[in-house]
């Protein structure tokens, strides 16, 4: 029972330290920026774009699922007629297409964000 509990503890400080050190460092950059006199419209540069946030994740999200779910058709494919071992053929061909749904999601989004 105290290993789960170690386990739940840095777990959770874990992530605890990563927020704390992302915001923190960010109040400390945006504190030396203004002191120097910096415009105030860079922290909101990442904000320019003309499309919402949720349709590009939506698209990532769904390319990414079609991807997987193709992997595993082509993963069983691989095993049944060509005889590829089923613990190399499914990982494999599930990463090799997640992330080739990724890059064209990437690039999707890219041809959106110059459109509008």
């Amino acid at each position: 029972m105290g290993g789960e509990v170690i386990m739940a503890a840095i777990f959770f400080g874990t992530i605890f330290g990563l927020f704390y050190l992302f915001y923190s460092t960010r109040n400390k950059e945006r504190l030396a920026l203004i002191e120097k006199g910096a415009d105030a419209s860079i922290f909101n540069l990442g904000r320019r774009s003309g499309i919402a946030l949720w349709k590009i994740l939506v698209l990532n999200i769904a390319l990414l699922l079609m991807a997987i779910g193709l992997g595993i058709f082509i993963a069983s494919i691989f095993d049944t007629i060509l005889g590829v071992d089923a613990e190399v053929a499914y990982p494999g061909t599930i990463f090799l297409m997640a992330g080739l749904g990724l890059f064209a999601g990437f690039t999707l989004t890219k041809k959106l964000e110059k459109e509008s």
